[in-house]
């Protein structure tokens, strides 16, 4: 009867295990691969780290979006100070500052920020790309602060690097090549009110 109830609960005198022969005794392998203690640890070890790096990258592109919204409402909110003649005289380093006091970046002076504010005589002379070196990076040669007077057409473009927190994530996620950074754009384009 006691025979039974170890068998049934898988425990044995170790007289009785050592008294059977070799070959009816599991061998070690088998014992290893029937051992299931451990598989919860293995299995999350073989997820982990395709799910962290889902998690960062979620994480990554929410903060460069936040960032984008938060520097389109500050483009927004210059080109209406501008539109409406509340500022008729800036140059770079005001519209600069100015810009980068909207966006309340982790970087003081926000050194990776670049602006540009142009008169056009026409909407069909303002440009509709981005200019860009061969990196990704924006090219600002020429960009200058040239706000026009009452009922000319203006453009203000606003560029930001915005720096990649993740190292995993930066070859992946990176629009400028070699500098872990993705450029962030915002655009207004209008023409200003007939103001005194």
């Amino acid at each position: 009867m006691f025979g039974k109830i170890h068998k049934f609960f898988g425990t044995r005198d170790t007289a009785e295990a050592n008294d059977r022969p070799r070959s009816t005794r599991r061998s070690t392998a088998a014992r290893f691969f029937a051992n299931k203690r451990g598989t919860v640890a293995i299995e999350f070890a073989m997820i982990a780290l395709p799910f962290f790096l889902l998690i960062f990258a979620v994480i990554e592109v929410s903060l460069s979006f936040t960032a984008q919204q938060v520097m389109a409402n500050a483009t927004d909110d210059i080109a209406r100070q501008l539109r409406t003649g509340e500022i008729k005289t800036l140059n770079l380093t005001q519209l600069k500052q100015m810009v980068c006091t909207r966006l309340l970046m982790p970087a003081a002076n926000c050194p990776d920020l670049v602006v540009d504010l142009r008169t056009y005589t026409t909407f069909a002379l303002v440009p509709k790309t981005i200019p860009l070196k061969t990196g990704g990076d924006v090219n600002s040669t020429g960009f200058k602060s040239a706000p026009g007077g009452a009922s000319t057409i203006n453009q203000l473009r606003v560029f930001y690097r915005w720096p990649i927190f993740t190292d995993l994530m930066k070859p992946r996620i990176a629009t400028i090549d070699g500098t872990g950074k993705i450029l962030l754009f915002s655009s207004a384009t209008w023409r200003n009110e007939p103001y005194l």
